[in-house]
């Protein structure tokens, strides 16, 4: 058989006018190359190849896309189905799953802690302001999000001690 260049190993051409490669997966080496075919394995070759997509760093984009489109085989599949190396598979479909679950959990818990302190720190201004000034107008309003890129140690005084006036001579020309 001529072959055109060196394949890795699990990679077998067939002559060239058939244009057409057979992939043995088990033989496949383990490099993030061959990834995505393991993944496509059965039994322990494809468990090993959720370990790897699982041991990927959180913000690699490979790992959340993956674990994506296994959540979605995951649903698919029906348990009641599958013989004895398959079930090997989906356990570790499903811990991927669950690895998944918990890290989305607590990325919105993250995200509901920021928003919800952004959102204290924004009526606690607002509530300084109106008790120094009375009703906020347009133009205090437009202060507020300037305001809150200061820390509340450099804030507080200021809205404590500063006149209206001072207030948005200080903040008005930052927050356009």
């Amino acid at each position: 058989m001529n072959i055109p260049h060196q394949w890795l190993p699990g990679i077998y051409a067939i002559p060239a006018a058939l244009r057409t490669s057979i992939v043995v997966i088990h033989q496949l080496p383990k490099t993030p190359d061959t990834l995505w075919l393991r993944l496509l394995g059965r039994g322990k070759i494809q468990q090993q190849a959720v370990e790897e997509i699982l041991s990927l760093p959180n913000d690699d984009p490979r790992r959340f896309q993956t674990l994506n489109l296994l959540i979605t085989w995951r649903i698919t599949m029906r348990v009641e189905d599958l013989d004895e190396e398959d079930q090997i598979s989906f356990m570790a479909i499903n811990q991927a799953y669950l690895q998944w679950e918990r890290e989305i959990i607590e990325r919105g818990k993250q995200e509901g802690r920021q928003e919800g302190t952004q959102m204290g720190q924004r009526l606690v201004v607002e509530n300084l302001l109106k008790a120094r000034f009375g009703e906020m107008d347009d133009r205090l309003t437009t202060l507020i999000p300037t305001i809150l890129t200061f820390s509340a140690e450099e804030y507080t005084p200021l809205l404590l001690q500063l006149s209206r006036e001072q207030l948005l001579d200080r903040f008005q020309g930052q927050s356009e």
